[in-house]
């Protein structure tokens, strides 16, 4: 049996940064495993602890730089690793959910998974489309938001339980092949060890084009674009009273009386 799971870096800027024309500067960047990422490399892991002859495949749409989070999805368990860029993706300010479905789905049509797990969303863009729509791209079954899963591999069949608005689960059966994608909370995301850490340098690690993977760049219909960037202005305000409690409860009750706040 085969898993792939898609795996992303997602972006955190610090409180504090700066704005220089439509980007921001690295140094107030930090770059991380996405969250949602990271339980369906965990859920996908546990499946191959819980059944033989597994293999665990990620796939990364992203430059060098994403090595790094791929190394801790090889490090938490995964077998091996495919990132996909190429020098027509560098132009793009947005990868769109779209765009982002057809690559994945060209090395999912190379790799034939069983089984595609993906986390609902990004914790930058917070699209939550990516997953569905590579289902749509693969002509797969598909069910999304998922926070349990009961994998019958012989049936090849996985009993999900699916989060839905107002608290209402949903329990569903999805034939495989099929794409899965992953809540927070479904498991415990494991720590990489120091031995895995060190394994993760050796397992496999494929760089392809768009060439490679069997995508023209002309054919790439690039639907987002960045048009603005700023620094949000603040909108509320704080009054600070200063002093102990017998300095400041007057001006307290003084400040709610204007703000319409009286007993």
């Amino acid at each position: 049996m085969k898993i792939l799971v898609t795996v992303s870096e997602s972006v955190d800027v610090d409180d504090d940064f700066e704005v220089s024309e439509m980007a921001i500067d690295e140094r107030y960047l930090t770059y991380d495993l996405n969250e949602w990422d990271d339980y369906a490399i965990e859920e996908a892991v546990q499946i191959g602890e819980e059944i033989d002859d597994v293999e665990v495949v990620t796939v990364t749409i992203g430059p060098e730089r994403t090595e790094e989070v791929i190394r801790q999805a090889l490090a938490k368990g995964a077998d091996r690793a495919v990132r996909v860029w190429d020098d027509a993706l560098e132009e793009a300010s947005v990868l769109d959910p779209a765009t982002k479905a057809r690559l994945v789905a060209a090395v999912a049509r190379e790799e034939e998974p069983d089984l595609v797990l993906t986390g609902v969303q990004s914790g930058d863009y917070s699209f939550g489309a990516t997953g569905v729509a590579l289902a749509a791209e693969m002509d797969y079954e598909w069910a999304a938001v998922v926070n349990n899963l009961d994998l019958d591999a012989e049936a090849g069949v996985a009993s999900v339980h699916r989060e839905l608005e107002g608290g209402v689960e949903e329990l569903s059966d999805v034939e495989l092949p099929a794409v899965l994608t992953i809540q927070t909370g479904i498991n415990d995301p494991r720590y990489a060890s120091l031995r895995g850490i060190r394994q993760a340098q050796s397992k496999p690690l494929d760089v392809k084009t768009l060439g490679d993977v069997g995508v023209d760049a002309d054919d790439l219909r690039l639907s987002l674009s960045l048009s603005s960037l700023y620094e949000p202005e603040t909108e509320g305000e704080a009054t600070l009273l200063e002093g102990g409690p017998d300095e400041t409860a007057g001006e307290l009750a003084e400040l709610l009386r204007e703000r319409g706040v009286d007993a």
